[in-house]
C-alpha cells in the first residue's frame, strides 16, 4: 500500500508482518472491549461487518457478546492468520479492500473500523458503509495509541523507528479525538466520542514484538535494516526498561449514526 499522506508515502505493507501482528498486536485491555459494550453495540441479536480486521483482534475478543461477525482485510497473510486464531469461532473472513466490500443493502447493524480508519478512501467507502447499514445503524471508529511524550519506554522506543524510518508518520501521538472526515456528514450524524486513559502491560519480549510489528519497522524496512534495528532495540531496552512494565497508551471511540428514514 501506499499513501501520500501516511509516511511520506513510502509503501507498507502489513502481509510482511502477520506473524508479529498476531503475536504482538492482540493486546487491547479489557476497558477498551468494555467502551464498545457499554454503548450497546457488538453484541447478541447485531450483524456486524470488520473492516480492515488485520488477524480479527476485534470480533476475536468480542466474540463472546453474541454478535454475527463479518470480517475483511486487505491482506490476505492477515486473514489467514485471523482464520487460524478463530478456530471454533463462526466468523466470516473475506480478502478485500474497504473500497472493494460489497454486500447486500441493509446488512449490518454496525460497520466498525478498528486502528485503520485512516487508510480508506472516504469518498468512496462512506456511500457504502451508509448502503450496508440498516436504519439506525452505527459505523463505530476505535483506536489507540502509546503516548511517547508521557511515556519513557514508548518515547526512546518511538526515537529508534525514526531513526531507522525518519518518513514514519506514526510517532508523536497525543490524546485526541478521532477525526472524521467531512463527507460522513451527508449521511450520517455524531452520535458519540470519548477517549480515555490505559495502562497496557508488556513484557520487554512483548513490547519489542509489539514494535517490530508497527508500520515504521516491519511492514515497510528490509530485512537487514529491521535486524539492525532489533539489536539495537534489544539492547534499548535492556537499558531503560525492568522485566516487566506498563505503557501508558489512550484510547478513542468515535460512533455514528446512519440518517436514513
Amino acid at each position: 500500500m501506499t499513501n501520500r499522506e501516511i509516511d511520506g508515502g513510502t509503501p507498507f505493507d502489513w502481509g510482511r508482518t502477520s506473524l508479529d501482528y498476531a503475536k504482538f498486536r492482540d493486546i487491547y485491555p479489557e476497558e477498551f472491549y468494555r467502551k464498545i459494550v457499554e454503548r450497546r453495540l457488538c453484541m447478541d441479536g447485531q450483524s456486524v461487518l470488520d473492516v480492515g480486521t488485520g488477524t480479527g483482534v476485534l470480533p476475536r475478543n468480542l466474540y463472546r457478546y453474541g454478535a454475527k461477525w463479518t470480517a475483511a482485510d486487505i491482506s490476505e497473510n492477515q486473514i489467514e492468520q485471523a482464520k487460524f486464531l478463530s478456530k471454533g469461532m463462526d466468523i466470516e473472513y473475506h480478502v478485500a479492500a474497504a473500497e472493494d466490500i460489497r454486500f447486500p443493502d441493509d446488512s449490518f447493524d454496525v460497520i466498525t473500523a478498528c486502528q485503520c480508519f485512516w487508510y480508506f478512501n472516504h469518498e468512496a467507502v462512506m456511500p457504502e458503509f451508509y448502503r450496508m447499514l440498516k436504519r439506525g445503524g452505527r459505523i463505530l471508529v476505535l483506536y489507540m495509541a502509546w503516548l511517547p511524550f508521557e511515556d519513557e519506554i514508548a518515547g526512546a522506543s518511538e526515537k529508534l523507528v525514526l531513526k531507522y524510518n525518519p518518513r514514519w508518520s506514526g510517532a508523536g501521538e497525543t490524546v485526541r479525538q478521532i477525526e472524521i472526515p467531512d463527507c460522513y456528514g451527508e449521511r450520517f450524524e455524531p452520535a458519540y466520542h470519548e477517549e480515555f486513559i490505559l495502562n497496557v502491560p508488556f513484557t520487554r519480549e512483548s513490547w519489542h514484538g509489539r514494535m517490530r510489528a508497527c508500520r515504521g519497522i516491519g511492514a515497510s524496512l528490509s530485512e537487514e535494516m529491521i535486524s539492525l534495528w532489533e539489536r539495537e532495540h534489544k539492547a534499548l531496552l535492556e537499558q531503560i526498561a525492568p522485566d516487566a512494565f506498563d505503557v501508558l497508551h489512550y484510547g478513542a471511540v468515535a460512533e455514528l449514526k446512519t440518517m436514513k428514514a
